[in-house]
């Protein structure tokens, strides 16, 4: 598989990250671009270009966009176009997606918007696929149009193979597809500007299915744990178990999703997350709309069954001051040993999703002002993004990992 490790001979360069300050393991963000009441998607898509530029400069390892559809509070339909942005006003973090949700796409496609995007941010760039559809069934029986959905997810290991194909440009002689190739990717490598890296491919999931494919594959793999908590140590162990090492990964490399939310005051973040709950009460009974204000969920009258769930759900996201925050995903990670944690931030308003993940860099010590080790621009370039994104026509700024 052509990504990085093979360009410089170690095997999960690209892949594996770095802690910084006193964090125990690399954290990274999980964007979905939420909309809440009040706000418009321009309002949180320069959100997310604070969050993103925030990430680049506080030493987070990566930056993801999840594929969600037809879904009123999320802003994250087309993860690649919010990359080609972010790509254009970051110089260091990874970017990528969390996740495309393959079966909702041609494998040919996704070979060139993502071979497009390393062309844009060389050696910054993450390809995490899911088999989920993102949506609800009617919508994605429209964005495959067909109602035989359950053909994508079986189809699965055969559209990844597929992909991989494209962005490696190496279908067998006789192959139908042989003479196709993935533009931008390696087919123009001849020439001394073509990068020879690819988008590391990650494999996400939220059950054991994606965990087991991802070990025998020997890729990295990322859990969904903020939406399938119960699930999390099984699939993680299945992933261990399952490994066989490959030229991508020596050894097993697992991230997983972490719902967290840091607020100065333990009230305020507690009024957010309750917003990120009752959208999700909505969502799961068919009523998807803009994240509820906070005085709105405060105020909802929730039954006993919603009750339970909102509970449920509270109980598996980090939130509250920037210590508690911190102390929450060290046990986090004690509990799981992730390699990983790749922080969402659910929440109504804007600002208060930027100030947590500012919150939690504050509270991990993460440097400042670090210049990187494979960001695509030299810094008078990186200042220059930094300008460009406050007149940007996207103004300066769970789900997912399905």
């Amino acid at each position: 598989m052509g990504d990085d490790a093979q360009a410089d001979g170690n095997p999960g360069a690209g892949i594996r990250g770095e802690a910084h300050g006193t964090a125990p393991v690399p954290l990274s963000v999980l964007d979905l671009a939420n909309v809440g009441k009040g706000y418009t998607a321009t309002d949180a898509l320069e959100a997310s270009t604070r969050v993103a530029r925030l990430a680049d400069s506080r030493s987070f390892t990566r930056y993801w966009v999840a594929e969600h559809h037809s879904m009123p509070g999320v802003a994250s339909s087309s993860p690649a176009v919010i990359l080609a942005h972010l790509a254009a006003h970051t110089s260091r973090v990874r970017l990528g997606s969390g996740g495309v949700m393959l079966p909702n796409h041609a494998p040919l496609v996704i070979a060139e918007q993502f071979g497009t995007l390393e062309a844009l941010a060389p050696g910054r760039i993450d390809l995490g696929l899911g088999r989920a559809p993102g949506t609800d069934g009617a919508t994605a029986a429209a964005l495959r149009r067909t109602e035989r959905l359950r053909e994508g997810a079986e189809d699965f290991p055969q559209q990844l193979a597929e992909l991989i194909r494209f962005l490696d440009d190496d279908f067998p002689d006789g192959h139908r597809y042989a003479r196709i190739h993935a533009v931008p990717g390696p087919v123009q490598a001849e020439g001394p500007k073509q990068s020879a890296h690819r988008p590391p491919v990650w494999l996400l999931g939220s059950s054991g299915f994606s965990a087991q494919l991802a070990g025998s594959l020997g890729l990295p793999f990322a859990f969904a744990h903020h939406f399938s908590a119960a699930n999390t140590l099984p699939a993680l162990d299945l992933y261990r178990e399952s490994f066989r090492p490959s030229e991508v990964l020596d050894e097993p490399y697992a991230l997983i999703g972490a719902a967290a939310l840091a607020a100065e005051d333990e009230r305020e973040a507690h009024r957010q997350v309750l917003t990120g709950a009752l959208s999700m009460v909505r969502l799961r009974t068919g009523r998807p709309g803009l994240i509820p204000t906070p005085e709105e969920a405060e105020s909802y009258s929730f039954s006993p069954v919603e009750r339970d769930f909102v509970d449920s759900w509270l109980g598996n996201v980090t939130y509250g001051t920037p210590e508690a925050v911190r102390e929450g995903l060290d046990a986090l990670v004690k509990r799981t040993g992730a390699d990983e944690l790749m922080l969402t931030a659910n929440a109504h308003t804007p600002d208060v999703r930027v100030r947590s993940y500012e919150l939690i860099a504050d509270a991990y010590a993460l440097p400042a002002g670090r210049e990187g080790d494979g960001g695509s621009a030299a810094p008078d370039a990186a200042e220059a993004a930094v300008d460009q994104a406050s007149s940007s026509p996207i103004r300066s700024a769970s789900i997912g990992l399905a």
